[in-house]
């Protein structure tokens, strides 16, 4: 079973991710896990933590002479900033003058809510897990399961389709995806120019009243089998697991599989997909069709065969450079609440940490459907 999991603090030495399960054979290109870290850390609208920070992902076990070896997959990813935060965080008790406390809880942060559920005086600790420097290593675990995939001919990627106010209304191909993520400068991440100028204007006015905006990413997985995941039991069906696995990102409050809102509000007749059948198609082979994929790549649970479309709905980031109302954690009086370094616009940044976790999700149904210790032994069983 591949599973994975994160372990690091926001201000601390390192993050690291662990991914096991993985089978041996798969090719591991570090220049590929730092490409997709780069791309986590880009976008109009970042702050000065991303300025500082220059991630890479350090390989401790579990791969060697470029191949995993089916061992437990550890990588490290160093934190710049830890420079200037080991005596506010050390290991050991040091010294509580040089500490740095969150003493007003943050609206929309764990903050409080983290404090009350540990017993913490502040909320120092809980900011520093909550954060969401954390999908930095998700990031990193989710380029090993990209890698995989790529070897199935299936890939993941992203785009934005809304920042604020401002939308994009045209449809993404994967083409055009494949272009965005090959770029070496990063605006907004999304494929309508006119409309990416738009989304900058949000930003700037966000930035001017120091306010923060949110918007929606979407996450695209092209080239997967029909039969990922099932309709048998509640908790294995596909579309579950990844709208559990993309609300899990910070600040994500809403996820959407295929046109799943417009759908809502649609009569029946104009939100199905129709079947087809090809009897050749232009590479040879013949097979069902479908007019749309208004499903997003998922019925029942399944996947079908289309592009699977997952869109994941971005809150305002919670830090604020014109602090929100709190209560100080010690007096419980009044007072603004603590406000840390931040971004003001993180959507595109979130659409890359989501694709990883959908990479992720579906890696873990490819192994579960065709399974193999090997990549030999499951590309043969894949291609039965």
């Amino acid at each position: 079973m591949l599973r994975f999991s994160t372990a690091g603090e926001s201000h601390g030495e390192a993050l690291v991710a662990l991914v096991s399960g993985m089978p041996a054979g798969v090719p591991v290109e570090q220049k590929f896990i730092d490409r997709q870290l780069w791309r986590r850390q880009q976008g109009y609208g970042r702050g000065g933590r991303m300025k500082l920070e220059r991630d890479s992902a350090r390989l401790l076990s579990g791969v060697r002479h470029g191949q995993t070896i089916g061992s437990p997959i550890a990588m490290l990813i160093e934190n710049r900033d830890w420079q200037n935060w080991q005596e506010a965080l050390p290991v050991e008790t040091g010294d509580a003058a040089k500490h740095k406390p969150v003493k007003s809880p943050r609206p929309g942060h764990a903050d409080l809510a983290g404090a009350l559920k540990y017993n913490f005086r502040e909320a120092r600790y809980v900011l520093e897990r909550a954060s969401a420097r954390e999908s930095a290593a998700r990031t990193a675990a989710g380029a090993v399961a990209k890698l995989f995939l790529r070897e199935l001919g299936i890939e993941v990627l992203s785009h934005v389709v809304a920042v604020g106010d401002a939308r994009s209304e045209n449809e993404a191909s994967f083409d055009k995806l494949r272009e965005l993520a090959a770029r070496d400068e990063v605006l907004l991440s999304c494929v309508d120019s006119a409309a990416e100028k738009r989304m900058k204007e949000e930003v700037d006015r966000a930035l001017k009243t120091g306010d923060t905006v949110g918007g929606v990413f979407e996450v695209i997985a092209h080239g997967a089998p029909p039969g990922l995941g099932t309709y048998a039991n509640w908790d294995e069906r596909l579309d579950g697991r990844l709208a559990g696995a993309v609300m899990s990102l910070q600040a994500v409050k809403a996820v959407e599989l295929g046109r799943g809102v417009a759908a809502a509000f649609s009569a029946g007749s104009a939100v199905q997909d129709e079947i087809g059948y090809d009897k050749q198609d232009a590479a040879g082979f013949s097979g069902f069709t479908r007019s749309s994929n208004r499903a997003g790549g998922l019925e029942g649970g399944v996947s079908n065969g289309q592009e699977i479309i997952v869109r994941g709905y971005l809150k305002p980031i919670s830090t604020l450079r014109r602090p929100l109302q709190s209560v100080d954690f010690a007096t419980r009086e009044t007072t603004k609440a603590a406000y840390e370094r931040s971004d003001v616009c993180v959507v595109p940044a979130a659409g890359v940490a989501a694709e990883a976790m959908v990479a992720l999700v579906i890696a873990q149904a490819a192994l579960e459907k065709f399974g193999g210790d090997s990549l030999e032994e499951v590309k043969r069983k894949y291609a039965g």
